[in-house]
């Protein structure tokens, strides 16, 4: 089994709640109570014990729960040359709610080095066994993109990328490096996590851009043209797939919009090979727009909330899986939480028991759909 790839019948995007004992060593970390190499050792600990019960759950991916992190994005980017970061309280404004996020900037060049995630992959790798594959998530490079021109940053990033063109191909040539970073470690399911089309895809969007002097459809020709620049000669027997969102942090959303307006794009050009799609609610308008998805590419159907603890109603889930099929074959299609439970350390409002409930009724219902025994 570990020479197969994702997506599965049954997958969840990758981020899982944080246990107490996590949670307590961070803070005892950042308050000067334990040692770097204590906190990584708890790490390790709550990452071995997530493992199990992923396996356990009968899932056939392994992740790392992104334990290791505070933000799903934010840290990773800081493991890049030019990039620096500051706590200052400050965020961007979800639906009722501030995501506090560390302020995050450019400094210099961006340029690829030695990065510490795959180490973190390097031990996740290590449980991999004859029904498992371990599965890396980072976010897109779209995202990182996107990171140094919001408007907060878009001045800061000019006095050192006058040519915003130049900013994009130095990150996609990054990513380039680091992705081979990965492929050495014995990587061969990667994901790119990308809010960038569900931001774009909000009513808000084109008055952000336009701000910045920027024309809408300019901009997502931008974000496809970093991604596959990123991709250009990645291996064979390496699979790459993005999961694309409208925000979430703390059962909170950024954006909401339908995919009509990208579809042309992401699910037509994109060059990955799936797409985790969040397909949870009303936000995210209808299925139609994956008529356009690319005959190479499968899609993960986001259908089960992880904002909230309710359980979804089975026969409703597997009566929107078959309205799906009438766009994309049933075979193409699989089944997953629309985002994972913690994009950041705060987590989503539900508990771990509710969590792992969430995941069982993904189980079930793709057992079912797709006559898994």
């Amino acid at each position: 089994m570990n020479q197969t790839h994702v997506p599965f019948r049954y997958d969840y995007v990758g981020s899982f709640l944080r246990p107490e004992t996590l949670k307590a060593a961070r803070a005892d970390f950042e308050a000067g109570k334990i040692s770097s190499e204590e906190l990584h050792k708890i790490e390790d600990q709550c990452i071995i014990d997530l493992v199990k019960k992923q396996k356990n759950a009968g899932y056939h991916v392994i992740t790392d729960g992104e334990f290791r992190r505070k933000f799903w994005h934010l840290d990773f980017m800081w493991g890049f040359e030019g990039v620096a970061h500051k706590h200052t309280g400050g965020g961007v404004q979800f639906n009722n709610e501030l995501a506090v996020l560390d302020d995050t900037w450019l400094v210099g060049k961006v340029r690829a080095k030695a990065h510490p995630f795959v180490e973190y992959f390097k031990f996740l790798k290590q449980f991999e066994d004859e029904n498992t594959v371990a599965k890396y998530t980072i976010p897109a490079p779209a995202q990182f993109f996107q990171q140094m021109i919001v408007q907060q940053n878009y001045e800061t990033t000019k006095k050192i990328y006058e040519n915003i063109d130049e900013l994009a191909k130095d990150i996609a040539v990054a990513y380039q490096d680091v992705i081979k970073q990965f492929y050495d470690a014995g990587c061969r399911n990667l994901q790119l996590d990308d809010c960038t089309w569900g931001a774009i895809v909000g009513e808000d969007s084109q008055q952000r851009y336009e701000s910045l002097g920027w024309d809408l459809e300019d901009v997502k020709k931008q974000l496809l043209e970093i991604n596959n620049l990123a991709l250009e000669g990645k291996p064979d027997d390496m699979v790459i797939s993005s999961h694309i969102c409208r925000g979430n942090y703390h059962s909170t959303f950024f954006g909401k919009g339908a995919y009509d307006s990208v579809a042309d794009y992401v699910f037509a050009k994109e060059n990955v090979d799936a797409l985790y799609l969040e397909y949870d609610d009303e936000r995210s308008g209808g299925f139609e727009p994956l008529a356009k998805v690319s005959d190479d590419k499968k899609i993960v159907l986001g259908l089960i909330t992880t904002k909230t603890p309710e359980l979804e109603d089975k026969e409703k889930i597997i009566a929107r899986i078959h309205e799906a099929a009438k766009y994309i074959p049933l075979d193409r299609l699989y089944l997953s939480p629309q985002c994972g439970f913690a994009s950041c350390e705060i987590g989503n409002k539900l508990t771990e028991e509710e969590q792992w409930t969430k995941l069982k009724l993904v189980k079930e219902i793709a057992e079912e759909v797709w006559d898994i025994s």
